[in-house]
Formats: C-alpha cells, sequence, structure tokens
C-alpha cells in the first residue's frame, strides 16, 4: 500500500473530473499473447473501426488513432473513413510534426473537425520522420513552429510565420475548423527538456507513460511550473494498459497468461520496431521496470512486464475494480485529468473495463478553457536555450 499523500499540482481543469479514453489498433500489436503477432487481429480498416465504435457503444470519451510507419492504418485516412459512422465519441489522432506542409495539416485537420463536428482532439508527436534519425533540437523547432502555424491557421485572419524552418504571409481562411474557440485540444508527451518546454508553452494535456506514482509527480511538477513561466496552465493524462478482474487473482493470473507464449526475441523483435524505441521515455520505461520485483509489479497494482514486448507505454493497471479505482483516484487526487487505457486483447479488455470500472468515474469529454487562446498578433518563434 502506497501511504504518500501528493499535493495537487496546479492545473487547467479543476473541477475533478476524468476523461476515459481507449485505444485503437492503428500501428499494429492486438493480441492474445504478448510477443505473439495475431493474425485473428490483424491492423486492418474493419478490426480498426469494431474498436472504436465499441467504445462509443461502452461509454467511453474519447479514443486514441496512434501514428507509426508500420503495417496498420493511416491515422489520417481511418479517422476521415470512420468519422461518418461515430456519432459522441472523440478521435483523439496523433500527427507527427513534418509528415504534412503546416497550412495543409490545418486545412486537413479543420476539414476532419467540421467532420466530426467538434469531437477531434489532437496528439502531436514529435519523434523522428519514417526512414530518419533527425536532430532533436531540429525536430523541437520543427514541432513548435508547426504549432504556432497551426493555431494561426485555425485563430486568425492570416498566417503570419516568420521562423527558422518556415515562413509564410497566406489568407487562413481555408483552415477554419468547426470548433471556433481556438480549435481542438492539444494533447503532447515527451520526457526530455525540449518536449516538456513544447507543451507547457503551446499545448493543453502533457501525456505520460506509467512510472511510479513519484516519478509521475516530480514530471507534472516540472511540467506545471514551466507553463506558469509562459502565463499558462495545462492539465496531465496518462496512456496505460489495465487488466481488471471481479478478483485480484483473477486479474494477476490473467497477466500470467499474456506472458505465457512470451518469446525474448520475438518480444525485443517487436519492440524495436517503433520509431520511439530508442527514445529517453522508452529508457525511462525500462528504469521502472527494473524497479520490479520478481513478478514485474514496480509499486501495488502497477505490473511493468508489457514493457518486454512492446515500445511506449510499458506499464499495466492489475488488479479488482475496487483496487483500480482507488489507484485512478489516487491520480485524480494528484491532478492526472485524462487517461488513455487499453488492455490485450482491445475488444475484451475494453467490455471489461467498461463494466467493472466506467460506471464508477467521473467520466467526460476534457473542456476548453480560456488560457490557451493566444493575441492575435504573431507568435515569436521558440528561442529558448538548444532543446535536447
Amino acid at each position: 500500500m502506497i501511504d504518500k499523500e501528493f499535493k495537487p499540482v496546479t492545473i487547467r481543469t479543476d473541477a475533478r473530473i476524468a476523461e476515459i479514453s481507449w485505444f485503437d489498433d492503428l500501428c499494429g500489436g492486438d493480441t492474445q499473447f504478448l510477443s505473439v503477432l495475431d493474425n485473428e487481429r490483424r491492423s486492418n480498416f474493419k478490426h480498426c473501426a469494431d474498436i472504436t465504435l465499441l467504445a462509443e457503444q461502452l461509454g467511453y470519451s474519447n479514443i486514441l488513432l496512434p501514428t507509426s510507419y508500420t503495417v496498420g492504418q493511416d491515422v489520417m485516412t481511418f479517422a476521415a473513413g470512420i468519422a461518418p459512422q461515430t456519432s459522441k465519441i472523440n478521435l483523439l489522432i496523433a500527427i507527427r510534426c513534418g509528415e504534412i506542409h503546416p497550412p495543409m495539416l490545418a486545412r486537413a485537420l479543420a476539414s476532419l473537425d467540421h467532420m466530426l463536428q467538434g469531437r477531434l482532439t489532437i496528439n502531436i508527436i514529435n519523434s523522428d520522420l519514417p526512414g530518419y534519425r533527425e536532430d532533436a533540437d531540429y525536430r523541437y523547432r520543427r514541432c513548435a513552429e508547426t504549432i504556432e502555424i497551426l493555431k494561426q491557421a485555425w485563430m486568425q485572419d492570416r498566417i503570419l510565420h516568420k521562423g527558422k524552418l518556415y515562413e509564410f504571409d497566406m489568407p487562413a481562411d481555408p483552415a477554419k475548423p468547426y470548433q471556433q474557440n481556438g480549435g481542438p485540444l492539444l494533447y503532447f508527451g515527451g520526457t526530455s527538456d525540449g518536449a516538456r518546454d513544447v507543451c507547457a508553452r503551446y499545448c493543453d494535456m502533457f501525456l505520460m507513460w506509467p512510472e511510479t506514482e513519484e516519478m509521475l509527480y516530480q514530471s507534472m511538477q516540472d511540467v506545471s511550473l514551466r507553463a506558469a513561466t509562459y502565463g499558462r496552465k495545462v492539465d496531465f493524462g496518462l496512456r496505460v494498459h489495465v487488466i481488471v478482474r471481479e478478483t485480484e487473482v483473477e486479474a494477476r493470473t490473467y497477466a500470467k497468461k499474456l506472458m505465457s507464449k512470451f518469446d525474448p526475441i520475438k518480444g525485443m523483435e517487436i519492440k524495436s520496431r517503433a520509431q520511439d524505441s530508442w527514445s529517453l521515455g522508452v529508457k525511462r520505461q525500462n528504469m521502472v521496470r527494473e524497479m520490479a520485483d520478481e513478478e514485474g509489479y514496480a509499486e501495488p497494482n502497477l505490473w511493468t512486464d508489457i514493457g518486454k514486448a512492446r515500445s511506449g507505454a510499458g506499464g499495466c493497471l492489475v488488479g479488482n475494480p475496487q483496487q483500480i479505482l482507488q489507484k485512478l483516484n489516487r491520480y485524480m487526487d494528484m491532478g492526472i485529468r485524462s487517461f488513455i487505457l487499453s488492455g490485450y486483447p482491445l475488444l475484451d479488455e475494453a467490455k471489461y473495463f467498461a463494466e467493472l470500472v466506467l460506471p464508477h468515474l467521473p467520466n467526460v469529454s476534457m473542456p476548453k478553457v480560456q488560457n490557451r487562446i493566444p493575441d492575435k498578433e504573431p507568435v515569436t518563434p521558440l528561442t529558448t536555450a538548444p532543446l535536447h
């Protein structure tokens, strides 16, 4: 049992709410056994559509559509295809900066926002473009300027941007979104100083991967203080896996079943295919796993063996409904307002969580707040110390 209490950090959403989101399989990897590629759960349009539509039916408020150059679905194309089939759930689409010309990206996202009638949220991705290993300072510069251009396109009469990478003076009319109060909310994740500074200056939600409560809290304090230096506040989200069953014994038994066919070589092969497999965030996930006991638990109900077979979020909440609720409530007390959940297999675990836990949470979509809206003048490009 963890006894330490954390003083809530300063956040943009004071109300004690939770955005409960699910995760879709656009990048492949949905399976019944970790490290085993499952041909019955291939990342095709139908399977991914089934996950989105089930999440909406079960009452999840948002769903993350990830992006990576792997076998699977293109995020923008999939979002456009599934949008007409949905009516309530938000789509959190992952957009890697640099892949699409910024003014055209602004227009494409605005079009999606109209298709969804404002149910669009955006996860800004700053990793290397597929096929490249890029300088970190360059990537963060590109990311910052892309966000500046998006905000101007959505909120001003003209795109007036003069940066080190992009320079535009052009009308913004073609890029006006359905959401008139600042455009879609921007989610952002990262561990380096550069990532945290970009999020603190421009974005609405700082996404974290599962770590110990102490580590999460330290990150939240840091980003909250950085945001304050820009006169802003941000919210905090957690991307984490979950296994919930009627009893803790059942949940732990299922976690062991997931690993029952684990092949370390295959696991590392699958993990290494992702573009973020070398990142600081993944290194921190590996560090948390090294802190775990012989059964893989880094702290009560936080199981880390999932990180042996996947890049990115490598921790899983495991327990009975009361234990999972207690853990989520502790996170909410710290100031976390958004939870992006997943489980193996995705369709099955979405049902377990929706039945056993979701009805007991204050599940709503994240609200808009005024401090995210910049002045009408062109934004000065990022001029902080080198980012790395």
